[in-house]
């Protein structure tokens, strides 16, 4: 070939199948570089209008980083990282926690999980020193649980989600769960069951052992969590998903100011005692206020024909030294607890001889009876929930009064 060939024709490197081979895995790696981005979202809980947490969230593979604040009732700081199993569940976790109401000592609180050979290990360490727990978790799935850090409970769900993609159980079906309660101690908490029901279309349903009632959440097929309500729960939260993830920090330092302001914890609906007289009988009750935070109450925050607690927390506690009428029923001298029930034409008024339970604690076979309130709407709305037992015209006759947001609820008293 002469120089004129060579210039003239085309030139083509020859690359041999080693080569090739050498340039696929170069290829080949090169993608596998390029993984998907961290997901970045966040939630916000609300009790009607007030706030009670919020939650910045990264989600890369199996691991998932959180920033959270809730205030339930008391302010905590939240750092966590999970690395989770191809199951959903969780394998490692450690949360750093900030409570800035604790004593010195108990400020600054690491706990870390470590899940392994059907075991889950806890360790908790403070000022005060480190605990260690091992509890066997029977294979089950393990998650964690925080009262409002919902992207633990995306967790819930999405591990449920996965459990039906493999065994296929159909809408109506349970995942059943173990969990580790975070915020208690390990040795007066142990593992805990959660039941989460998959009702199809995206609504999932989740009960558990620190949950009175059912919680509700909307998935989408992503397994990402859109929303979650617990209406149907003690809590009555919303959670909304928020693409973009909140400032968590000057929302902690706001509620922690507020704490500080406030002088200290305050319980989300305190506890009050009304002591009062009418004729030679004394009254007392003993019952939660709940706040009416902008939401409506008859037929959503205090459903219609069903019981309820009248008021929040343990159960309303009412005593009287003498026997009395109330709403026309005969009342013993004794010790009580009120409840209600409202309907669309009326409340029921429930007197029952059970005592010092918590307000889920309902024995409708200790009833003592059941009479009716006169209703009415308040003149102004009642932000926090109040009882009073007021005075009548003489000494043997007053009223029981209870008002909250636009309702006011009245029963006589007749002193016996």
């Amino acid at each position: 070939m002469n120089n004129q060939d060579i210039h003239s024709s085309n030139f083509y490197p020859v690359i041999s199948p080693v080569m090739c081979f050498f340039l696929s895995v170069c290829i080949f790696l090169g993608s596998c570089s390029q993984a998907p981005p961290a997901e970045h979202y966040g939630f916000i809980t609300q009790l009607g209008r007030d706030t009670i947490s919020v939650e910045s969230v990264a989600r890369k593979g199996n691991t998932v980083t959180s920033d959270e604040v809730d205030r339930f009732p008391r302010v905590r700081v939240r750092h966590t990282v999970i690395k989770l199993n191809p199951d959903g569940s969780i394998r490692h976790l450690v949360m750093d926690i900030h409570t800035p109401s604790e004593p010195a000592n108990e400020r600054e609180r690491k706990v870390t999980a470590d899940v392994d050979n059907n075991e889950v290990h806890l360790s908790k360490t403070d000022g005060t020193g480190t605990v260690n727990r091992v509890f066997a978790t029977g294979g089950a799935i393990v998650v964690s649980h925080v009262p409002q850090m919902y992207s633990l409970y995306e967790l819930y769900f999405a591990a449920a989600m996965k459990k039906a993609e493999t065994s296929t159980p159909g809408p109506g079906a349970a995942v059943e769960m173990r969990q580790f309660y975070i915020d208690r101690e390990f040795d007066k908490f142990p593992l805990g069951n959660a039941s989460v029901t998959l009702e199809g279309g995206g609504k999932m349903d989740i009960t558990h052992d620190w949950l009175s009632g059912t919680g509700e959440a909307i998935m989408d097929s992503s397994q990402h969590m859109l929303s979650y309500s617990g209406a149907r729960t003690t809590y009555k939260v919303e959670v909304r998903r928020l693409a973009t993830p909140p400032d968590v920090k000057s929302f902690a330092a706001r509620f922690e100011t507020e704490e500080q302001k406030a002088g200290g914890v305050k319980q989300l609906s305190v506890r009050d005692t009304v002591r009062a007289q009418i004729g030679n009988a004394m009254f007392t009750v003993d019952y939660g206020r709940p706040l009416l935070r902008g939401r409506t109450l008859l037929g959503d925050v205090i459903p219609y024909d069903r019981v309820w607690r009248t008021g929040a927390n343990a159960a309303t506690q009412f005593t009287t030294s003498a026997p009395i009428k109330l709403a026309g029923m005969l009342v013993p001298t004794g010790a009580y607890t009120l409840w209600t029930i409202p309907h669309t034409g009326g409340v029921d008024l429930v007197v029952n001889k059970q005592t010092g339970q918590w307000g889920t604690e309902y024995n409708a076979s200790r009833n003592l009876g059941v009479a009716r309130f006169t209703t009415q709407s308040a003149a102004t709305p009642v932000e926090k929930f109040t009882i009073s037992i007021v005075s009548g015209t003489d000494p043997r006759h007053g009223m029981l009064v209870m008002e909250w947001g636009s309702f006011r609820w009245t029963a006589p008293i007749e002193v016996q």
